[in-house]
């Protein structure tokens, strides 16, 4: 298909050419025999929450990350206490830094990752007294 363009008050003839989408190879899943196909599913971002059953029966008392990427370091220690925005670790998440802060004042009871340690969103870093 010839195309012509326009940019800065000059006219360019352009041939383009429709390029096939490629398919993503995923083999088909199977439960009991039963194929329930091959197409990939994707979750946005924002649905993207911790499972049932690994949620804590008080979340006031815990800290979860709000990104995925790599704790580049801890800040805090066990037994420490904070007061709400005091940073708990640092996390590197698409080549920018982002502080991970206490959301709310108390005692750190547990750091549950470590540097170098891979986070995703929504997971556990800390759990409060």
């Amino acid at each position: 298909m010839k195309l012509n363009i326009t940019i800065d008050g000059k006219t360019y003839e352009v041939d383009v050419e429709a390029a096939e989408p490629e398919s993503p190879a995923v083999a088909p899943y199977n439960v009991s025999g039963l194929n329930l196909g091959s197409s990939p599913v994707r979750v946005p971002a924002a649905a993207a929450k911790p499972p049932a059953e690994t949620r804590l029966e008080n979340e006031e008392k815990v800290c979860r990350s709000p990104v995925s990427g790599i704790v580049v370091r801890v800040a805090a220690q066990v037994g420490q206490s904070l007061q709400p925005g005091d940073i708990l670790l640092v996390l590197e998440a698409m080549k920018m830094e982002t502080n991970i802060t206490a959301p709310s004042a108390g005692k750190v009871g547990a750091m549950r990752v470590n540097q170098g340690d891979s986070v995703q969103a929504g997971q556990v870093v800390a759990e409060f007294e």
